[in-house]
């Protein structure tokens, strides 16, 4: 069984949008065309309270992008971004949801962000990613969406640590960091994940 991990695919984080990625919605059409080839699709979402201490507007004198330390893990100050019930953290329109079993809500703890799809930044707390693939007898697991450097990063990430095995597709992702995104994909495949082409699974 294989799934497909949509990351984050929201309003907030594509251009125009609080934190937008550059790029972000050109991957859309071809996320789209990816689905048929897969068993399970399943959708992240990031799902902030206004609080949310990854906020730079929640401390004070701080600026957008600064780096603190938050209860002991490095924090980026974000922009406020998908902040619960807002346009900006719906998924795009433009996103198929129509194969989309489950939806994972992320960032849900003011106290600490949660980057991937499957625990918080500090691995205190789990989503229930884990144990619902494991329950859909999943093996493979194909992660792709926004952003290619952090989000989508670390849950490929998560997802090798957790026995998957765990392919990133690059050109159905797009990085805040180009140079932040060559790194990541080397730590990937550093412990054992690996990075793909959508012509790859296309093709079959």
């Amino acid at each position: 069984m294989k799934a497909l991990l949509l990351i984050d695919v929201q309003n907030d984080f594509v251009p125009g949008g609080a934190l937008a990625v550059p790029e972000g919605d050109q991957i859309i059409p071809l996320l789209n065309q990816l689905q048929p080839s897969f068993d399970l699709v399943v959708a992240t979402q990031d799902w902030h309270p206004q609080a949310h201490k990854s906020f730079a507007s929640n401390h004070e004198g701080q600026q957008v992008f600064n780096k603190i330390e938050l209860h002991g893990l490095e924090q980026v100050l974000w922009p406020d971004h998908c902040v619960q019930g807002t346009p900006g953290a719906e998924l795009h329109k433009d996103l198929d949801t129509s194969r989309v079993e489950a939806i994972f809500r992320k960032g849900t703890n003011p106290e600490i962000d949660s980057y991937s799809g499957f625990y918080d930044n500090g691995h205190q707390k789990s989503t229930g990613l884990v144990d619902y693939l494991r329950g859909k007898g999943v093996t493979q697991v194909y992660v792709a969406g926004l952003a290619g450097d952090y989000c989508v990063y670390f849950s490929a990430k998560d997802a090798v640590q957790e026995g998957f095995e765990t392919f990133l597709i690059e050109d159905a992702s797009r990085p805040i960091s180009p140079e932040g995104f060559q790194q990541a994909k080397e730590d990937l495949q550093h412990l054992g994940g690996h990075v793909v082409q959508s012509s790859s699974l296309l093709s079959t």
